[in-house]
């Protein structure tokens, strides 16, 4: 994915299929937490289109471009107290792919995700049917997937500020600029 056609300043990061995930993610969540709500036979499958995105994407995680891999941006403790060091001391690093609080938040939506897609599809189960506490961690999960997108949406808007990048335009884009 590296090209030489891009200055130093600015730098491919997000391939196609990981921009196209991350915004056709986001369309699932927003459409089944906001627009259809629970038990219809269409948030059902808004639902496992999210889960079977979300598979795809681990997959992708192992075999994909160089900042799609979860090797270039898993968040070991070193990577992570490094990176909290870095922003303590008010000089936050440059990460051209995720840093490694993103990739906490990564690795945490894409659990919620699936923890929604595996409980959902638990409820259409005859031994589910109507069970209140499997309906409850659904819906807790769906909670807390929007408080953490939420978190994540506004902390790539300060990130990139931190970091004098253009984050947000970089998942549109798939280019990464420094300014």
């Amino acid at each position: 994915m590296e090209n030489s056609s891009f200055s130093p300043q600015a730098r491919p990061v997000w391939d196609r299929f990981v921009r196209v995930f991350h915004w056709t993610l986001v369309s699932c969540v927003a459409l089944n937490y906001f627009v259809l709500g629970d038990g219809k036979a269409l948030h059902q499958w808004i639902g496992y289109l999210a889960a079977g995105l979300v598979m795809a994407r681990i997959v992708w995680g192992v075999i994909g471009s160089r900042y799609a891999r979860f090797s270039s941006f898993f968040p070991t403790p070193a990577r992570l107290g490094r990176h909290i060091r870095q922003l303590k001391a008010g000089k936050p690093e440059m990460h051209w792919g995720h840093n490694p609080l993103g990739a906490l938040m990564i690795l945490a939506l894409i659990s919620l995700v699936l923890g929604l897609g595996v409980t959902g599809w638990m409820q259409t189960l005859d031994a589910y049917w109507g069970d209140e506490v499997l309906m409850e961690v659904h819906e807790v999960l769906g909670n807390v997937l929007i408080g953490l997108a939420t978190l994540h949406a506004l902390a790539a808007i300060v990130m990139g500020r931190l970091e004098r990048t253009r984050l947000i335009r970089a998942m549109f884009t798939g280019v990464k600029e420094r300014f």
